[in-house]
C-alpha cells in the first residue's frame, strides 16, 4: 500500500532507465530491514542488495534516507489507519480512543523504530496528521473546549509514542550479564527495594512485591485508563469546567 499523500514518482532524465521495481517494493523492503534490524541497518546499499538492483535506482523514488524513513513511517502509519478504523464507531468515545491507543502502542511495540521515528518528525505527515485527527474527532463528541481537546490528545500520543519508546530500549548491562530471566531479575530488584529503610523510602518498600511481578504492558494499560478516567470525569463536569489559566 503507497503511503498516503506521498508524491508522485519523478520523472527521469532523458535516456535514464526507470528501475524495474516499484515505490511499494522500495519501501516494502525498507521496512523488512528496519523490523529485522533496526534503523541503523537501513542503508541504501542494504536495501539495493535485497532489491537486486544499484543504489542509484532507489533515488528514482527518494531522495534521501530521512526521505526514505520518512515514507516508511507513513507506510507503516497508513497500515495502521485502516487497521483501526473499525473501532471509531463503538458509542463511547473514550472507548473508542482506548482501543486506537492500544493498537497504535502494539505497533510502536512491534516496530520500535516506528515508536522512535515518530518522537522526531514534525506530525505534519498526511497519515501521522490523520490519526491526530482521528483521536481528536473522538473527543469532539464529548463536552469539551477545543483547548481541553487539544491537551487530552497530545497527552495520549506523547504517553503512548513515549512509554513505547521507553520498552523499545535495550535491556540494563547488568541485567544481561546477570544470565538471569526477566521474572528472576525482576525478584531480585523486588527483594532489592524490601531491603530499603521503610523510614526513609515506605512507598518503594510498601510496592516492593508489585516490582518484582509487574508486568509492562499492563502498567502501560494502567497508566492509559487513568488518563482517560480523568478525561471522562473532565467531559462529565462539562466544557471548560476544569480549564486554569496558564
Amino acid at each position: 500500500m503507497a503511503a498516503a499523500g506521498a508524491a508522485p514518482a519523478r520523472t527521469p532524465a532523458r535516456g535514464r532507465q526507470r528501475a524495474s521495481h516499484s515505490l511499494d517494493t522500495v519501501l516494502g523492503e525498507a521496512i523488512a530491514i528496519l523490523d529485522e534490524s533496526g534503523e541503523p541497518a537501513l542503508t541504501f546499499r542494504a536495501l539495493a542488495a535485497r532489491l537486486g538492483g544499484g543504489v542509484a535506482s532507489i533515488y528514482w523514488y527518494v531522495s534521501s534516507r530521512d526521505e526514505l524513513l520518512e515514507k516508511a513511517t507513513e507506510e507503516v502509519m497508513g497500515r495502521v489507519l485502516v487497521e483501526t478504523e473499525p473501532l471509531v464507531h463503538g458509542p463511547d468515545p473514550i472507548a473508542n480512543v482506548r482501543a486506537i491507543a492500544v493498537a497504535l502502542f502494539d505497533e510502536f511495540v512491534r516496530r520500535p523504530w516506528f515508536g522512535q521515528f515518530m518522537l522526531r518528525n514534525s506530525g505534519m505527515q498526511p497519515n501521522s496528521m490523520a490519526m491526530f485527527e482521528r483521536l481528536g474527532q473522538q473527543l469532539m463528541r464529548l463536552d469539551l473546549t477545543p483547548r481541553q481537546q487539544f491537551h487530552a490528545v497530545s497527552s495520549i500520543v506523547s504517553y503512548v509514542v513515549g512509554v513505547a519508546a521507553d520498552l523499545a530500549e535495550p535491556p540494563p548491562k547488568e541485567f544481561l550479564e546477570s544470565g538471569l530471566t526477566r521474572s528472576e531479575f525482576l525478584e531480585v530488584l523486588g527483594q532489592r527495594w524490601r531491603e530499603l529503610g521503610p523510614e526513609r523510602f515506605p512507598f518503594a518498600h510498601h510496592v516492593a512485591g508489585e516490582m518484582a511481578v509487574h508486568d509492562d504492558l499492563d502498567v502501560f494499560r494502567s497508566g492509559l485508563d487513568l488518563l482517560l478516567d480523568g478525561l471522562r470525569l473532565q467531559a462529565e463536569r462539562g466544557a471548560g469546567a476544569s480549564d486554569a489559566a496558564p
